[in-house]
């Protein structure tokens, strides 16, 4: 096997990877995770079984057709014809082991175009037989797919309730709440079809922070960290009588917004495992999804709810 960097391949192809989609995550305003991990990032780039081998001869033969046609020197196209039809290290594509193996290339992450690294994979188009696994850094496995789902990987909008509605007051608590039916589990599958290989990642809600958006206020609880429920919500919807209750899950201003607003900000952070072929497994970076509430707050000391 020769490693290299020509452009045997041709044309940039594109992965035969699919996806499929469970849970919640449908929603208008859903979005991607962002990994709280710094040093963890979706491949940019990998190696997958692309093409059989009369299928790669089809294709190639085809490029090198089209590269004489507009009259392109033949010395150009010398290592490739020597590489894959004249024994070196490849006899006629390997047509002779049709259905017996697959022609690898390297495909770049389509939503990672602009990353640097999705280039990093320039190696030539290489043989593998079936049932081996390429000793290839980058070849396509299950950890690959599990990256690539959690890429995928959508979750709803953090819509907080909170309550009072409108305009909350100076010193009074702020009640925040998220619906448990709202905030399900969210897997996404992928899958590399005709090999076996796939990975199922698996993301859950686990906790809420909350941020006032000023320093003139208290979070519930001090920390602002909302932990999940046994049945899945978060936090205690406000009921008539719990005006000056402290709440599970909220924020108390000390100080009128005038007549502005204060951001508050919800984080949701989405706890990520993943399942693959072979009986693989294993965790992923805990994601997390924010946004952000206008609060108006009034100065006035009591208020019927």
């Amino acid at each position: 096997m020769t490693e290299t960097s020509g452009n045997s391949s041709g044309p940039s192809l594109e992965s035969r990877v699919g996806f499929k989609v469970e849970g919640s995550a449908q929603a208008e305003g859903s979005g991607p995770l962002t990994p709280t991990s710094l040093n963890w990032e979706p491949p940019a780039c990998w190696y997958e079984p692309y093409w059989k081998a009369e299928d790669f001869k089809t294709f190639m033969e085809a490029q090198w057709s089209i590269h004489e046609s507009v009259g392109g020197r033949a010395e150009d196209l010398a290592d490739d014809k020597d590489r894959y039809k004249e024994g070196h290290p490849y006899k006629d594509f390997n047509a002779d082991k049709n259905g017996d193996g697959m022609w690898w290339v390297g495909v770049e992450n389509q939503d990672m175009g602009d990353d640097p690294a999705a280039g990093a994979c320039t190696r030539d188009p290489f043989w593998v037989n079936n049932g081996e696994a390429p000793d290839v850094p980058q070849a396509i496995d299950t950890e690959t797919l599990a990256g690539l789902a959690y890429q995928q990987t959508k979750v709803p909008d953090t819509e907080i309730s909170s309550a009072p509605q409108g305009k909350s007051t100076v010193n009074l608590p702020t009640w925040v709440w998220l619906d448990k039916a709202i905030f399900g589990t969210i897997s996404v599958t992928a899958d590399l079809p005709g090999t076996g290989l796939w990975a199922t990642t698996t993301a859950k809600p686990v906790s809420l922070h909350i941020e006032p958006g000023t320093d003139d206020a208290e979070t519930y609880p001090s920390s602002g960290e909302c932990a999940i429920n046994d049945d899945g919500s978060i936090g205690e919807p406000y009921a008539r009588g719990k005006a000056e209750k402290t709440p599970p899950c909220g924020v108390r201003y000390l100080r009128s917004s005038g007549d502005d607003s204060y951001e508050l900000k919800a984080t949701l952070t989405w706890e990520i495992s993943w399942k693959g072929a072979g009986n693989t497994a294993g965790a992923l970076p805990t994601g997390t999804f924010a946004t952000t509430t206008e609060v108006p707050v009034q100065e006035i000391q009591s208020v019927n709810r």
